[in-house]
């Protein structure tokens, strides 16, 4: 398996390279050179295997340049149960229609946590492999950041440099980041939102010679290890989903997955999952009030939206207008051709727009993604009427996905909600809808008051090259 970009022109490379270039040479995005396809016989003989050990399957239809047994340990060591909850990721009904995919039992309850550890150990892996050093310069609207440095602290090799909007995370999302004291971590808060976060790395990413110089990587959802570690929940939860199936009744059956969506890194995994083979009908993409994605799906347009006019909203890591990972899905859905791409961001760049109408019933048809937006009332109501009729609590951007996959239920099709975190990161909106204040897990209590450790940096492009320049690591 060896990769290429989305616009046409990076030589084809194997798994490792593409950990540690984020962007790819050409500022497209890497992706498979040919999707791997996977049998249904194939997917029901990994249903006794722990997740560990799917993870080291499904990684290794990827990762092919990757030793089997060097590939099995790194999964074993991300994948731990004393990292994880027992069962690393549980399924919880919470109505008769609908369960939830619990991907927040990890050090940082979030769902980043799933594919953060993998590329961890992947990037030490490499890393010590061929003598290298890497400064990730990555961007978070909330958990990728926490969990990209809980990943990465003290690892022999990296640096990371992660950036955030300022005053547009939770209390716990800024303790969790800014309280660590590692000295290969550095928090900057950036005066703008999240977009203008991205844009300021991906500046970086793009200028080859910088990169090159300072050895410059990334841990965002660009980063195609992070997608392919994602993939291996689907496969998962339609395996747990099915165990109580005879056979023949595993045979025909498939589940829809809602996805909070923000940077569409998430959903993506899902919709690589889907073209390897896993058993999923529909994909329903989640939005908030910054529901670009969702007028994108549901007309064919794109239009990212100007910083400014960015929400800020009580599901903030969501609050993201122009979501890097959607490159992936028009390459796939412009029959893979670098130069359509290419004419269609040409487009975009002139007209602030593009449009994609013609290609709109391949969405739901060809693709099986639908969509919906959630507001900040829905959030409120959803976590209360999940609470009271399940007795589960659930974090707001959980609770934008429950709302739009009460929308998209069909009859005799199980829906799967992917989890995005634990709902004790966000206790006010939990208060609000529940009147509950809800205690820190033991292990984080006191977090909250911890020492900060961040820079706060305008929003410019020249500040933070010199920022990198001076701390970052050097072979």
């Amino acid at each position: 398996m060896e990769y290429i970009s989305t616009r046409g022109g990076m030589t084809p490379a194997p798994f490792s390279a593409t950990l540690l270039e984020g962007l790819a040479t050409d500022g497209g995005l890497a992706v498979p050179e040919t999707m791997p396809e996977i049998t249904r016989e194939r997917i029901e003989s990994w249903r006794s295997l722990s997740y560990a050990e799917l993870a080291t399957e499904i990684l290794s239809f990827f990762a092919t340049d990757i030793p089997g047994p060097e590939l099995a340990a790194m999964c074993e060591r991300a994948y731990r149960e004393e990292s994880f909850s027992p069962g690393i990721v549980p399924l919880t009904p919470i109505s008769e229609e609908i369960s939830l995919v619990g991907l927040s039992e990890g050090p940082t309850l979030a769902f980043k946590d799933m594919a953060m550890q993998f590329l961890g150990q992947s990037l030490e892996y490499v890393l010590r492999k061929t003598g290298r050093t890497l400064n990730i310069v990555g961007a978070t609207s909330g958990d990728t950041g926490s969990a990209a440095e809980y990943a990465l602290r003290g690892k022999e090799g990296v640096s990371v440099f992660m950036l955030s909007p300022q005053g547009r995370m939770s209390d716990f999302q800024r303790a969790q980041m800014y309280s660590l004291d590692d000295a290969n971590i550095h928090n900057i808060a950036v005066d703008g939102v999240f977009d203008d976060c991205q844009n300021l790395v991906k500046s970086i990413a793009g200028d080859l010679e910088f990169k090159r110089e300072y050895s410059i990587g990334a841990v965002n959802s660009i980063n195609l290890g992070r997608i392919s570690a994602q993939v291996v929940y689907y496969f998962w939860a339609w395996l747990r989903a099915s165990d109580a199936l005879d056979a023949e009744a595993r045979q025909t059956f498939k589940v829809s997955v809602t996805v909070p969506s923000g940077n569409f890194g998430n959903i993506l995994a899902g919709h690589f999952a889907r073209e390897m083979g896993a058993p999923i009908r529909r994909l329903v993409l989640a939005a908030n009030e910054n529901n670009v994605l969702d007028d994108f799906f549901r007309t064919g347009i794109y239009a990212p939206r100007a910083a400014a006019e960015t929400h800020a909203t009580s599901s903030p890591s969501m609050d993201i207008s122009k979501a890097s990972n959607l490159e992936r899905f028009i390459f796939d859905l412009l029959g893979r051709d670098p130069e359509r791409l290419n004419a269609a961001w040409r487009e975009l760049d002139e007209t602030g727009k593009l449009d994609l109408s013609e290609e709109l019933p391949r969405f739901t048809s060809e693709f099986g993604i639908q969509s919906g937006t959630s507001t900040h009332a829905d959030r409120v109501a959803t976590i209360r009427s999940v609470h009271a009729e399940s007795g589960v609590t659930i974090d707001p951007h959980t609770a934008d996905g429950v709302k739009v996959a009460r929308e998209h239920v069909e009859p005799g099709v199980p829906m799967l909600v992917l989890e995005t975190a634990k709902p004790e990161k966000f206790p006010d909106i939990v208060f609000e809808a529940t009147g509950e204040r809800l205690a820190l897990p033991a292990h984080l209590a006191g977090l909250l008051e911890l020492p900060q450790h961040v820079t706060e940096m305008a929003d410019d492009e020249a500040t933070l090259r010199e920022f990198v320049a001076k701390r970052a690591l050097r072979a």
